[in-house]
């Protein structure tokens, strides 16, 4: 292998320290032709200041090689060392350093000072800069392009007429590192600020389109993307205004099929969304159904999970109408003990965490009125584009279709995902989960994997 290719190996372990929200900066250490060792950036994850990339990477090396001293190997990193570890690099003894885009602020091999050329230290090791130096420095221009974007996006004030989830609620969420982004000027949103997740790369050959329903947001989908992300799929995941991390409208009249419907669309055609899987469940069905008419083309394949075409001229199931009604007797009911009760696997601060978004009853109005926006009639609001989307699904779709049934829901479960499979033109035999409930994304690492596998094949 060449210098470049080692270098690329730093690169992907600089993209990874990017989806924790740290720093792009990836390393590999390479003894005789074979690398013995990564790192990334971690010292936001890992609240150590010396958790710098080369390292990380340096510790994991003598561990392996049981020996602190590395004098016949060679480090890979795409950024310029600076003097915290250049100084471990020396006396590491490594024959030879190689990285990428110079650090003008703080780098130690030449752009501020070279330690390592200081005749009076008792040894030298071989660097050399400048080895795939424009994708090193895209990866972290983008990537503070990308904070900077989003501070200005969290510094935008809140609408008079909504609220705003304070994001000290969000910290330490387990199994969430993602970096949020936003969107604020989407025509429908006019000033809302809607949160979503963008993971992988921009042009990755496969778009997951992941939207969940209520009362869930975009931590729903935590143990998908994950997998998604190894295939080196993007994955883009919105919380539905009123959800999440995105502004919450103080009415609940503001809450209405179409208009949600129409962010989404907008979302979509923003992001220029292609190639993409539509992994729907609960509310994410009854909005994201609707979707892929508009632009079939962009849409290649479709992976839903207990939700419904609510089309207004076939009954809704008795479950689903048994929890209409307890929401409507119970409006302030405990999100987090309700995911606690149909997912007893969860710990509870993974339960905690879908109750994060809604601090207080004014931030609960979308809680409230989602329930009751279903249509349940052919004139509600949102029935007549359900029954077009249920035309278009089963004569015109051409996509592969993916169902996977939680077993276990009394509200969407088999009964009714068995119906929208006959909806669907080429839905073939569902994935069944028996242990899974309502929320199958809870059992999403299954899910995900089989996904993988069965859109791989068109």
């Amino acid at each position: 292998m060449t210098d470049a290719d080692f270098m690329r190996l730093a690169l992907k372990q600089a993209e990874m320290a990017s989806r924790a929200g740290e720093v792009p900066v990836g390393a590999v250490l390479v003894r005789q032709g074979r690398v013995i060792a990564t790192g990334r950036n971690a010292p936001i994850g890992d609240a150590d200041p010396t958790a710098h990339a080369e390292i990380t990477a340096l510790r994991a090396g003598a561990h392996a090689l049981g020996n602190y001293r590395l004098d016949d190997c060679e480090l890979f990193v795409t950024l310029e060392p600076c003097a915290m570890c250049t100084g471990a690099m020396l006396h590491a003894r490594l024959r030879r350093v190689v990285f990428g885009a110079p650090d003008p602020k703080t780098g130690a091999a030449g752009s501020v000072v070279n330690l390592f050329e200081q005749p009076a230290l008792n040894h030298q090791t071989a660097v050399q800069g400048g080895v795939l130096a424009d994708e090193c420095g895209l990866a972290l221009s983008a990537f503070f392009r990308q904070r900077r974007e989003t501070r200005r996006q969290q510094a935008q004030p809140v609408r008079e007429d909504a609220l705003r989830t304070p994001e000290a609620r969000f910290a330490d969420l387990p199994d969430y590192p993602w970096a949020p982004h936003y969107l604020s000027d989407l025509p429908t949103l006019d000033g809302l600020r809607l949160h979503y997740l963008d993971e992988g790369p921009a042009d990755a050959r496969r778009t997951w389109l992941c939207l969940h329903g209520n009362p869930a947001w975009s931590y729903l989908y935590r143990k998908m993307i994950p997998r998604f992300l190894a295939a080196g799929d993007r994955v883009v995941a919105p919380d539905l205004i009123g959800f999440g991390k995105s502004d919450k409208p103080k009415r609940e009249d503001a809450h209405q099929v179409g208009w949600h419907r129409q962010v989404l669309l907008e979302l979509v055609a923003r992001l220029d969304l292609r190639h993409v899987v539509l992994v729907v469940q609960d509310w994410g069905g009854i909005l994201g159904l609707t979707l892929p008419m508009e632009a079939p083309e962009r849409y290649a394949g479709l992976l839903a999970m207990n939700t419904l075409l609510a089309t207004g001229d076939e009954p809704l199931s008795p479950g689903f109408l048994a929890w209409r009604d307890m929401c409507a007797q119970k409006p302030d009911f405990d999100v987090a003990r309700l995911f606690a009760r149909g997912n007893p696997h969860l710990s509870a601060a993974e339960c905690a965490a879908y109750m994060a978004p809604f601090p207080d009853r004014g931030h609960r109005a979308a809680l409230r009125a989602f329930p009751r926006l279903v249509p349940e009639h052919p004139d509600d609001e949102g029935a007549a584009v359900a029954r077009r989307a249920r035309t278009f699904w089963h004569e015109t779709w051409q996509g592969q279709t993916l169902l996977a049934i939680g077993q276990q829901d009394p509200v969407l479960g088999e009964q009714v995902m068995r119906a929208l499979g006959t909806r669907i033109r080429g839905a073939g035999e569902p994935l069944l989960l028996p242990e899974a409930g309502h929320f199958v994304q809870e059992h999403g690492e299954r899910i995900a994997q089989a996904a993988i596998e069965f859109f791989s094949l068109s």
